[in-house]
């Protein structure tokens, strides 16, 4: 599924034949576990806040994980069955929040599916719409939408209603996601150039660079529960331009660390979160075969230690 400013050659996304592998990186120990090995393709995991499963998208359809048996289960989700990679769990347990390209243009709009087995409900008519992030209490989301030909960072009550901008600046504003108290909104922005990790309030204000890596496009920063971490996806600049995040290329696993707990009670003090000063430079933990699908959506376990991905050998290369 290409999305409107994913401009790639084509063979690019001949994702035919490719195999999924369903990971867990622990942070600690610096190892990766195989969870279960997939023919076809999987994408994006998110992990319950109990703990005890997590959810993945695969084509166009949410299924259910069981981490302690390894069972997969679809979740119900009637019309809603052409959903991409930007999905994220309700924190009340009660459903997912999902994008999905509609029937009538195509186009990714945001429905809530519900695991009791209701109807889905619509939460944003207007598109497209990528989700990306939810407040702690569930009332608000954050994601990426196309108005007026500029893709930028909006909000929207989960109930639905009126929408908010939060960013402005020239280029594709992406992967918005709350931190754990519902202060601030992690991103990706290319407006210095390359795609970069940002930070800012939950407002829109204070908007920081929080990473500045010169020849790599970073995507998708993801803040752990405690604050402490974020893990995000790099591309070199030689395999993709700042706004694509594409399949099928070799990219890179990145962590940034906040420099010390000092910062955190700093921050509680008052000041900045998103403050580059407190944190510090992204180091690269896990070289992989991966990108669109990898770590779209915020994967952190409840302890912060560990972290779902996904990794894909290529159907070429299957056959070879």
């Amino acid at each position: 599924m290409c999305f409107p400013f994913e401009i790639s050659p084509a063979e690019t996304w001949n994702r035919d034949g490719d195999k999924s592998i369903l990971q867990v990186f622990d942070i600690e120990t610096g190892e990766a576990k195989v969870l279960k090995e997939f023919d076809g393709v999987i994408e994006a995991p998110n992990w319950s806040a109990d703990g005890t499963f997590l959810t993945y998208n695969s084509n166009g359809r949410i299924f259910k994980f069981e981490i302690a048996t390894g069972d997969v289960v679809e979740i119900e989700s009637y019309f809603v069955d052409n959903c991409n990679n930007d999905h994220v769990l309700d924190p009340d347990g009660s459903g997912i929040y999902v994008s999905h390209h509609t029937k009538e243009d195509g186009l990714s709009r945001i429905y809530k599916i519900h695991f009791d087995g209701r109807l889905p409900r619509l939460v944003t008519p207007l598109a497209p719409s990528y989700l990306h992030g939810i407040t702690p209490d569930g009332k608000t989301l954050a994601y990426c939408a196309e108005r007026n030909g500029s893709y930028d960072i909006y909000t929207i009550p989960a109930v639905g209603g009126n929408e908010t901008r939060l960013t402005t600046a020239f280029g594709l504003n992406d992967g918005p996601e709350y931190d754990c108290n519902g202060e601030y909104i992690w991103f990706n922005s290319e407006r210095s150039g390359r795609m970069q990790a940002f930070c800012m309030k939950a407002d829109g204000s204070g908007q920081t660079q929080m990473t500045h890596d010169l020849h790599w496009n970073t995507w998708f920063p993801h803040i752990s529960p405690d604050r402490q971490k974020v893990v995000m996806v790099a591309y070199t600049e030689t395999d993709v331009r700042p706004g694509e995040h594409v399949p099928n290329k070799s990219v890179e696993l990145r962590l940034m660390r906040r420099n010390s707990s000092d910062g955190l009670q700093r921050d509680r003090n008052g000041a900045c979160e998103n403050d580059a000063a407190n944190w510090g430079e992204p180091e690269t933990i896990l070289k992989l075969f991966g990108g669109q699908g990898t770590i779209n959506v915020n994967s952190w376990a409840p302890d912060s230690k560990r972290f779902a991905f996904v990794s894909y050998v290529h159907g070429d290369d299957l056959s070879n």
